[in-house]
């Protein structure tokens, strides 16, 4: 284990956010990383449990060896804790960045817990910077050829994989860079696009094939012994209230894609949110996403409705650790815009009743309404100002031209979901990822491309070319 009193002597200090002045000059990572002795230090707290939750259902679900290399780093040995990390987590600068960090909220020291993720992202971090992450290539090939379609995190996981079982792996993605929503449904702050593009790199060195540009043809694809499919969950959730499609009305993902593509470009975006007052549809994380682009790209104001209650401040009865708590928690898009406007932008148990046009058709106001159990709570309406709506509503499953053309039908959910829980569909096609499972984590995600890739391995040793 770590130091044994370690978790006694030692406070949890986790990687700090830049000030929210300086966040918002620019779409630069969010946080200080922080030396090697500070997170030697907090690796020290880890105890080993003996019923590590951490890395159970309840924790990781990639189930990474976690109090190993902890342990490994409180003694110095980060080379081998590096090595023990990656034996389980495909890209731990991914998830050291964005993924919510289920182990920490199943960890037996609960709201002290270990840094976790400010620690792997330590490993793989210094793991580049010192070059021990080298191509892992097989030694030998299979000769059997997989079609991946979607490169996103659980079509990049599940090509890792496979490649590294000896398999020629290409990657088809219809957008013009690598990474699906790590590349476009994230924003830079969050997860840094020269991040997704070092990995990528690593994998073409490995000899991972990527077809950009290119939307999956099935008669494409006869050649492939097997397909598996990570598409994600796309389809986004609409409003169904009066004048949803009017201009200035968009959805989250064409509104973080347009921004993240002006930042790579440096040109401006072609949905911008300059100088214009903003209402954010959903308060997740991707409308907190939202909230943050808004505020860089210099919105007049910005709100962000939710229609459920305010979480409370501590767990609730009904929601006992190791599960993840269903508390409040202010992110960084909230916090900035706590800084900018000072007051908080979400607005609780409210929804869009009407979308307000002018005379050119474009939104100009909406008219919100207080629910109460979901239902709207008549004389609560109020008229507030829109130049921009963004709609991050969720999303309700695969795209539905997708699905035809693969002749595949979804299930109620809109998912890709064998009826045997399996990950595959027929013959030798597979699905993985959110497009499977239904909207989730990057971690879950990752999980998934991971389980289907070897279920594809099995499926090739014994079936047919």
């Amino acid at each position: 284990m770590g130091k044994p009193t370690g978790f006694l002597e030692i406070a949890r200090i986790e990687n700090p956010y830049r000030t929210e002045e300086a966040r918002l000059r620019d779409f630069d990572d969010l946080h200080v990383a922080q030396p090697a002795d500070v997170r030697r230090a907090q690796a020290a707290r880890c105890m080993n449990c003996g019923v590590p939750f951490c890395q159970s259902d309840f924790g990781c679900p990639l189930h990474n060896l976690i109090p190993e290399w902890n342990d490994l780093i409180y003694r110095g040995r980060e080379r081998e804790a590096l090595e023990r990390l990656l034996r389980t987590a495909p890209f731990p600068e991914f998830t050291g960045r964005v993924c919510p960090a289920l182990c920490e909220k199943a960890c037996n020291l609960e709201s002290d817990a270990l840094t976790n993720r400010d620690n792997e992202l330590y490993l793989i971090e210094t793991g580049f910077e010192k070059g021990w992450v080298q191509p892992r290539s097989p030694k030998t090939r299979t000769g059997r050829r997989v079609a991946v379609v979607g490169s996103g995190p659980a079509g990049l996981a599940a090509a890792d994989l496979l490649n590294r079982l000896g398999h020629e792996v290409t990657v088809i993605e219809r957008a013009d860079r690598p990474g699906g929503l790590l590349m476009y449904g994230i924003p830079n702050m969050k997860l840094p696009k020269a991040v997704v593009e070092r990995r990528v790199r690593l994998m073409e060195e490995e000899d991972v094939r990527f077809l950009l540009n290119t939307e999956a043809d099935p008669d494409a694809l006869r050649d492939y012994d097997a397909v598996l499919l990570c598409g994600g969950a796309k389809k986004p959730r609409a409003l169904s209230v009066e004048n949803a499609d009017a201009a200035g009305v968009c959805f989250a993902v064409d509104y973080l894609t347009a921004a993240t593509k002006a930042v790579l470009s440096g040109e401006a975006p072609a949905i911008s949110a300059k100088e214009k007052t903003v209402i954010v549809v959903g308060g997740g994380d991707t409308g907190n996403d939202c909230v943050g682009t808004a505020l860089r790209q210099g919105c007049k104001s910005v709100v962000q409705l939710e229609m459920m209650p305010a979480p409370p401040a501590q767990r609730a009865a009904n929601n006992p650790w190791p599960q993840w708590p269903r508390t409040l928690r202010t992110d960084y898009g909230q916090l900035e815009a706590i800084h900018r406007q000072g007051e908080d932008p979400r607005v609780y148990q409210t929804t869009v009743k009407r979308i307000i046009v002018g005379a050119g058709g474009a939104i100009e106001a909406v008219e919100t309404v207080r629910l109460e159990g979901f239902e709207p709570v008549p004389g609560t309406e109020q008229t507030i100002p829109c130049d921009l709506m963004l709609i991050a509503a969720g999303f309700v499953g695969c795209e539905a031209a997708t699905a035809a053309r693969f002749g595949v039908e979804p299930d109620a959910r809109g998912r890709m979901l064998p009826g045997d829980g399996s990950h595959r569909i027929r013959d030798n096609l597979f699905s993985a990822g959110d497009m499977r499972t239904g909207q989730s984590l990057v971690v879950r995600a990752l999980a998934d491309g991971r389980a289907a890739a070897m279920e594809v391995n099995e499926w090739l040793k014994g079936g047919s070319i």
